[in-house]
């Protein structure tokens, strides 16, 4: 089956060391190596203060990984990630879904436009200096997708 994307979240106390932090980390990452997964990105964001209180803890620091791999791979993270004292909560979800979505919404909105442009008697694509202000170019200017989390 084909590699799947997967965010996954997962939370530390918040008296965790940046070792700890990245012994952790590689740990998640060996398992996703030894399963044929890969790690796309990494972010650390940092000690934060939770939503709610867990445990004795109102804090906690908050990693993310954002995977590709197999629904077997999420399997054994999860298994995992569940029996370590080290880990508060994690979470993960699969966003390979609603990126096709956007994608799709975008190319249709494109489509579209074009298609209303041509039936005016425009070319299908914007020319430079055209628009709503004029020495804008609307293709750099567009971040309407740019991020979008659905």
């Amino acid at each position: 089956m084909s590699d799947r994307q997967y965010e996954l979240v997962y939370i530390l106390p918040p008296d965790t060391s940046d070792q700890q932090v990245t012994e952790l980390h590689e740990q998640v990452e060996q398992v996703v190596a030894r399963m044929k997964g890969q790690i796309e990105k990494n972010e650390n964001w940092g000690r934060r203060r939770m939503a709610y209180e867990i445990g004795h803890h109102k804090e906690g620091v908050y990693l993310l990984d954002v995977i590709n791999g197999s629904g077997e791979l999420m399997k054994e993270l999860d298994r995992r990630l569940k029996v370590m004292d080290q880990v508060i909560r994690h979470m993960i979800v699969r966003v390979d879904e609603e990126k096709r979505v956007v994608e799709r919404t975008r190319t249709k909105r494109q489509s579209e436009s074009e298609r209303r442009r041509v039936k005016r008697g425009l070319p299908p694509q914007r020319q430079p200096g055209e628009g709503r202000h004029a020495g804008d170019n609307d293709e750099a200017d567009d971040d309407r997708f740019d991020g979008v989390e659905v």
